[in-house]
């Protein structure tokens, strides 16, 4: 009998414990989250969004792909922010983002503007979420509203994003699986690979396509001579990776040049080109969004909002400093500086 209530208080717990972790999984998410305790968080959002962008154009480019590499680790807690402490490998210095990600000093800055406004209130994977819709619509791409209510996380993972997030030499049938894993369709894979819309990136990235794809000491076959010739010039054998180029023909513009260029074979990265090249099922969709903008904006917004839904279940926070959980020692400037030399 004692063994029967030991099973069943045993029972009870492990019940309680999922229920516990059901509740944060599905944690409150909603438009219009902040009316009351920061009516004016999506406007201050905007408003220094914007400051950023007409002091560097494709900061905010850099800003909306920190969602991406933000939710598709753990979900959407932030962690992507964390700086590496002496106990914390960040996400920062993952494979896939170390000397990529960027731009970090403005999410501080919209945070300190929020902080000021609102103590306490907003979080910092809010905010992520916020600015990167902001990014698509101050480069002339759609709006729609973002559903609130996330928290931060307590800590980053390194491994974690090491063995999550993909490469530029992922193929379409990788990225297919990765995307499918977290219930995003081959058709949020290609809208959300849109994002390449505005923005650039490192010769780093792509000069294995120049000079030794799949290790055949020749270039991507599935180039425009014309286009490889340009980048051969910007990215030549031996030559400083760290220039970089557009990601399309348009790279200040959200529109859907970044799939004609795929059509056309002039995709930057392999990623990218690989939708239109490698695969059937990705291939009919790029097609689509090539010929019809307004299909691949509709795409765009639902993946977006699909994507903003992964949540890390792990009870969190409402982070004071985007880099570092509460109650921990501040970040050193040399810390910061580190971070704000990060190139994408």
């Amino acid at each position: 009998m004692a063994a029967r209530r030991g099973c069943i208080a045993l029972l009870a717990a492990v019940l309680v414990a999922l229920l516990c972790r059901a509740e944060a999984a599905v944690r409150e998410l909603k438009v219009g989250y902040y009316a009351e305790t920061c009516p004016e968080a999506e406007g201050i959002v905007r408003e220094v969004m914007a400051r950023a962008r007409a002091r560097e154009a494709r900061s905010v480019a850099s800003v909306m792909r920190l969602q991406f590499h933000d939710c598709f680790v753990n979900g959407c807690d932030g962690s992507v922010l964390m700086d590496a402490t002496p106990t914390m490998l960040g996400e920062k210095d993952a494979l896939s983002n170390i000397n990529s990600l960027r731009s970090f000093e403005v999410v501080d800055e919209i945070k300190e503007a929020l902080e000021e406004r609102c103590p306490g209130a907003v979080s910092c994977a809010d905010i992520v979420v916020m600015a990167a819709r902001d990014a698509v619509v101050l480069t002339g791409g759609p709006n729609w509203e973002v559903r609130l209510g996330r928290e931060d996380s307590l800590t980053a993972s390194q491994k974690d994003s090491d063995s999550i997030m993909p490469s530029p030499r992922a193929n379409a049938s990788a990225l297919i699986r990765l995307f499918a894993g977290l219930n995003l369709s081959v058709t949020d894979l290609v809208a959300l690979s849109g994002s390449h819309s505005i923005g650039e990136a490192r010769c780093f990235s792509i000069v294995f396509r120049l000079y030794n794809q799949s290790g055949s000491g020749r270039p991507d076959p599935n180039m425009d001579a014309t286009y490889r010739r340009a980048l051969d010039a910007l990215c030549p054998r031996g030559g400083d990776e760290e220039v970089t180029g557009g990601m399309d023909a348009t790279p200040r513009a959200f529109d859907n040049q970044y799939f004609k260029d795929l059509v056309a074979l002039r995709g930057f990265l392999n990623s990218d080109q690989t939708l239109f090249s490698d695969n059937a099922r990705t291939r009919r969709v790029v097609k689509r969004f090539s010929k019809h903008q307004d299909a691949f904006f509709r795409a765009f917004v639902e993946g977006m909002i699909k994507m903003g839904e992964l949540q890390n279940p792990r009870k969190g926070e409402i982070r004071r400093n985007c880099r570092v959980a509460n109650g921990s020692p501040p970040t050193t400037p040399k810390e910061v500086a580190t971070y704000r030399v990060m190139d994408f």
